[in-house]
């Protein structure tokens, strides 16, 4: 496995810039997601990593070596697309033996191979079915081994779940993140499924308009997104808008209505300023009883959710804002048309500037 390098990488579409000045570093070893809707320029930066295309400017690292300008075949490359393009007329085994007969290996060292890569994806006992008589689950597995079979110094996977129903996509994700971290591989993942993204990777690259808007750990993506963009892809629901009322060396005050709100993270913004804030609506705590620090509401809505329930409040100031509770937590009785306080710990509220 090779760390692989992107240098302001810029791919163009005639006028359409498709990938803004794109530098990354995967580590070897390292599962990397490129994360975002669609059109903003994760596929094309993708396809510029394995070769499929090449870039306007800028160069791509393998392991140090430039390979910009060499062929998908020259970069040793293993891949897996929604649609697996596993060959119909052959049999498992089959399948998964194609990139190594392609590249001259002895027969011997194919069948020992083939053999322990269908013994790592769990379906040594079907080696000689085809794949029309196999499940969608089994089939992206035989697609899995045979992208990983030529040891490649990458692996790409480009929404290979998409076309999967939730539950066999979540038994997947569970699967590939075991052999991967096993293999330890360095893999490179597309997809606009965030919790997909979450849950695979090492890292996580979240693209806007060609344009890699945050780069960091699951963790990081989640809890302290750098821009409103960032915190609304990755789920952020409650979006508000307040005034910088004061502020010292320890963060803001900021006014919300009558209420006085306390965030420990904005550098910028200047006492008056206006700022959009976001609060997760897990983070989000409801009191029955008035609270300091906290914005009344009345409940309009409330949804059953299993282990959680789901509240959308319509604020005193006009705007409104969801929390999701535990059921299990629950210390008081909720209906809708009651008044409630929301509130939350000052560290679980992010502040942008305007």
């Amino acid at each position: 496995m090779a760390e692989v390098a992107l240098k302001n990488v810029v791919a163009r579409y005639g006028e359409y810039l498709a990938v803004d000045n794109v530098s990354l570093t995967i580590g070897s070893g390292q599962f990397v997601t490129l994360l975002g809707p669609s059109g903003c320029g994760k596929s094309t930066t993708l396809r510029i990593i394995a070769g499929l295309m090449k870039p306007t400017s800028g160069s791509i690292l393998f392991a140090g070596r430039d390979v910009t300008t060499a062929s998908a075949s020259d970069r040793n490359i293993g891949m897996v697309f929604q649609s697996l393009a596993l060959f119909p007329h052959m049999t498992v085994s089959e399948n998964v033996a194609f990139g190594l007969h392609m590249r001259g290996a002895q027969a011997a060292a194919i069948e020992k191979r083939v053999k322990r890569m269908l013994e790592m994806v769990r379906l040594d006992h079907l080696a000689d079915r085809y794949p029309s008589q196999m499940s969608g689950g089994q089939q992206q597995r035989v697609a899995l081994a045979r992208a990983i079979a030529i040891e490649p110094s990458i692996l790409i996977l480009d929404e290979p779940f998409g076309a999967l129903d939730r539950k066999l996509r979540e038994a997947m994700q569970v699967e590939l993140h075991q052999l991967t971290r096993e293999m330890k591989m360095t893999a490179l993942f597309v997809t606009h499924d965030q919790e997909e993204a979450l849950m695979l990777s090492d890292a996580i690259a979240v693209m806007n308009k060609g344009r890699i808007e945050q780069y960091g750990t699951p963790q990081e993506i989640y809890t302290a997104p750098n821009t409103r963009f960032v915190a609304d892809f990755v789920g952020m629901t409650n979006f508000m808008q307040g005034r910088v009322a004061g502020r010292d060396g320890n963060g803001l005050n900021i006014s919300v209505g009558d209420a006085i709100l306390r965030s420990p993270n904005l550098e910028a913004a200047s006492e008056g300023n206006e700022i959009t804030f976001a609060v997760r609506p897990e983070k989000v705590l409801l009191a029955s009883a008035t609270k300091s620090a906290a914005l009344e509401g009345t409940i309009r809505q409330i949804t059953y959710h299993g282990n959680a329930s789901r509240f959308v409040l319509g604020l005193k100031n006009g705007e409104t804002i969801v929390a999701l509770e535990n059921n299990d937590r629950q210390a008081e009785d909720r209906s809708v048309g009651s008044t409630v306080w929301a509130h939350w710990a000052p560290e679980d509220m992010r502040v942008f500037a305007q």
